[in-house]
């Protein structure tokens, strides 16, 4: 699955990756590849593995339009991305939580006494925190992921945009996700480049970190 990061340097990924913001309007990911990008991302670290993050994929001509009133000043990676990636977090994901860890001791991953100690302590913990702090872990553990996928994307050679620009109030409605579950994180888009990202600059290690 990892092939396409296993086969680059992966310092190069994270250097050369750029918010890019015209696509090639003509490129097109097929979705075999768009779900494989998806699943790499997937890999991503999460809450007791709870892996919170849903992925509403925006990528025929009627999608896009349905998105183009609510992505404010971004209609340009609208119109012309392979797809825009509509980043959700699951505040209920613990209701997936037999499953992925049944599954994982079937696999063989995990003893079974570890798993029936786990879902003991997430479904009585899980169910009872706030929305708020249900929102917070959901929003954490789907940027992780979402930040992942754009080094998987970079990796398969396509270009992506993080935007935050867009009426988050209105996204799970359109398209047609319950509101009080899901909550809107960030939108990505992706595709080939036609006008390359400028090289942004960042502060220094010795103005971001405090050592004691």
């Amino acid at each position: 699955m990892f092939n396409h990061i296993l086969n680059n340097d992966f310092v190069d990924i994270v250097k050369g990756r750029r918010s890019v913001r015209h696509y090639d309007e003509n490129f097109k990911i097929s979705r075999e590849e768009l779900s494989e990008i998806i699943s790499e991302a997937s890999l991503a670290p999460s809450s007791a593995n709870m892996q919170s993050w849903r992925v509403v994929v925006v990528d025929t001509p009627e999608g896009k339009e349905k998105l183009k009133p609510l992505v404010r000043f971004n209609t340009l990676q609208n119109d012309t991305s392979s797809a825009m990636l509509l980043i959700f977090g699951d505040t209920e994901s613990y209701l997936y939580a037999e499953e992925i860890y049944n599954t994982a001791v079937e696999q063989g991953k995990m003893p079974a006494e570890v798993r029936d100690n786990q879902l003991e302590t997430i479904l009585s913990f899980f169910p009872t925190l706030s929305k708020e702090m249900k929102v917070e872990i959901a929003k954490i553990d789907s940027s992780l992921f979402a930040m992942q996928l754009m080094l998987v994307a970079r990796a398969h050679g396509y270009d992506t945009n993080p935007m935050a620009g867009f009426e988050a109030d209105q996204l799970a409605r359109t398209f047609d996700l319950d509101e009080e579950r899901y909550a809107p994180v960030m939108m990505i888009s992706i595709g080939k480049a036609k006008v390359e990202g400028y090289e942004s600059v960042r502060l220094s290690a010795d103005k971001i970190s405090f050592w004691r």
